[in-house]
């Protein structure tokens, strides 16, 4: 084979591999690169914009790298010797004018999304926000609509356009909630509160799960959201408070036990208070001085609460 089509072969298997690659990210379901709501498309612009900086390096760096090593082999006994090529005012210029350029608009890109994207900032829009309380539990998730009193298990139902707050708190190890097609993810951690406003654009039911390994039952720890319409939602909100039990003190302890696997469910009112009692609870003076004696599920605090 002649020198001037001695890299053929090497292009067509390049090429392969860009064609196999872009095959398999059209007929894929990768969540995060499918959003459902204005912060994960935002989030996924962002990422886009990284990556396609990125390449502005990588790309000429692994090329040259490729190039250096096929046209320096011990082989080719034609190629030039030059030691001081890479000392020249061009080649300098070149390897750190750019990256700091890169850098310098990564930097100004993420200052500015950091505030953007906030999980902690409102999103604006011209339908009322709602709130739900989150709660990790071993190895399920709990989450308190306060305005609508009423409590689901590894299932969210919320309607379409509509801010979400959700307010976040472990009453068991550290975890972290998340919704790929919706945003990013946040953690739950015993005796904080923590928060994640999202909002899904497009009707249809999306895939949530725990993004921290928390253990045993932490595979099973997955949950539905369910974006529908304001209608189908109020529907929605009007059958659980007819056909289930209510959350208390003494269902809420039964829950919080540790399970594996579970299905969703729903309670037909939710006690008031409960988030606040489950956060609070872990700021006793015990745990402060380092002798932690957790406050137990049906102490005075949560059984003094109005039904």
């Amino acid at each position: 084979m002649s020198k001037k089509f001695r890299f053929i072969p090497f292009l067509i298997i390049v090429a392969c591999l860009l064609v196999i690659a872009f095959r398999y990210l059209t007929h894929v379901n990768i969540p995060i690169l499918e959003p459902a709501g204005e912060i994960a498309l935002k989030e996924r612009n962002l990422m886009f914009f990284a990556l396609i900086l990125s390449l502005i390096v990588v790309i000429p760096v692994f090329s040259a790298t490729i190039f250096f090593a096929w046209k320096y082999r011990e082989s080719n006994v034609e190629a030039k010797y030059s030691p001081e090529m890479d000392h020249g005012p061009v080649i300098e210029a070149t390897w750190w004018l750019i990256p700091s350029a890169i850098i310098l608009v990564l930097s100004i890109v993420t200052w500015n999304s950091s505030y953007a994207l906030s999980p902690y900032k409102p999103i604006a829009s011209k339908n009322p926000q709602m709130t739900i309380q989150v709660i990790a539990l071993d190895w399920k998730w709990l989450f308190i609509y306060p305005q609508q009193d009423i409590a689901t298990v590894n299932y969210i139902q919320i309607p379409e356009n509509t801010p979400v707050e959700f307010e976040i708190t472990s009453d068991a190890p550290m975890n972290s909630f998340w919704v790929p097609q919706l945003g990013g993810q946040i953690y739950a951690m015993p005796g904080m509160s923590t928060e994640l406003n999202l909002i899904a654009n497009k009707i249809g039911t999306y895939s949530g799960s725990s993004a921290n390994i928390s253990g045993e039952g932490f595979a099973g720890m997955t949950f539905s959201v369910k974006s529908s319409s304001n209608t189908d939602f109020s529907n929605w909100v009007q059958s659980v408070r007819n056909t289930n039990e209510p959350l208390t003190t003494t269902s809420y302890n039964s829950l919080s036990q540790p399970s594996q696997n579970n299905p969703p469910f729903s309670y037909g009112y939710a006690q008031q208070g409960l988030y606040n009692a489950i956060v609070t609870k872990y700021n006793s003076p015990d745990s402060q001085s380092g002798n932690y004696t957790p406050i137990e599920h049906g102490d005075s605090q949560m059984e003094g609460m109005s039904m």
